[in-house]
């Protein structure tokens, strides 16, 4: 197989994984009686821990007042809640709630343990080469889950510290 006919084939089977992944989280999103956004939130959440509000928008590119209805949805089905930040009590952080969130889980297990099995097959060197290249695609903004528009510079001032606000 020559380099361009590999590359592609790779591109269909990177298009095939990721409309795999979109479908089944749509189908899970489904079965728990949440929205897309809703259950982006909570992988934003799972993924990251817990995030402000503002930040929770920064990631999903949604407005702070739709980021507070999804919130408000999530926290009534009990899939989050809202605490103080413990450093800073002006700061609230939207928190899963570590029980739901395993019930969750349990609809991505068959996921978690067939990637499993296939990374187990790959020796170090080739799970090198597979996290670098899974890194370089989901690149600089990782966490975000939309990009923002080019001429878009954030919300409110601008500026998003590491701390979430």
């Amino acid at each position: 197989m020559s380099t361009d006919e590999l590359r592609a084939d790779i591109q269909r089977s990177t298009l095939r994984f990721i409309a795999g992944v979109v479908l089944h989280n749509h189908a899970v999103a489904q079965r728990m009686g949440l929205g897309a956004s809703d259950s982006q939130l909570i992988s934003l959440l799972n993924l990251h821990g817990p995030l402000t509000p503002g930040r929770l928008a920064d990631l999903t590119g949604l407005t702070t007042g739709t980021v507070t209805g999804v919130i408000d949805r999530l926290e009534r089905a009990g899939f989050v809640r809202r605490e103080r930040d413990t450093t800073d009590r002006r700061k609230v952080l939207v928190t899963p709630v570590p029980e739901t969130m395993a019930t969750l889980g349990e609809h991505y297990r068959h996921h978690g343990e067939q990637l499993d099995a296939v990374l187990s097959t790959r020796d170090d060197a080739q799970l090198r080469v597979i996290a670098d290249f899974l890194a370089d695609l989901a690149g600089p903004d990782a966490g975000a889950l939309v990009a923002p528009p080019p001429s878009a510079g954030g919300r409110g001032s601008g500026t998003t510290t590491s701390n979430g606000s």
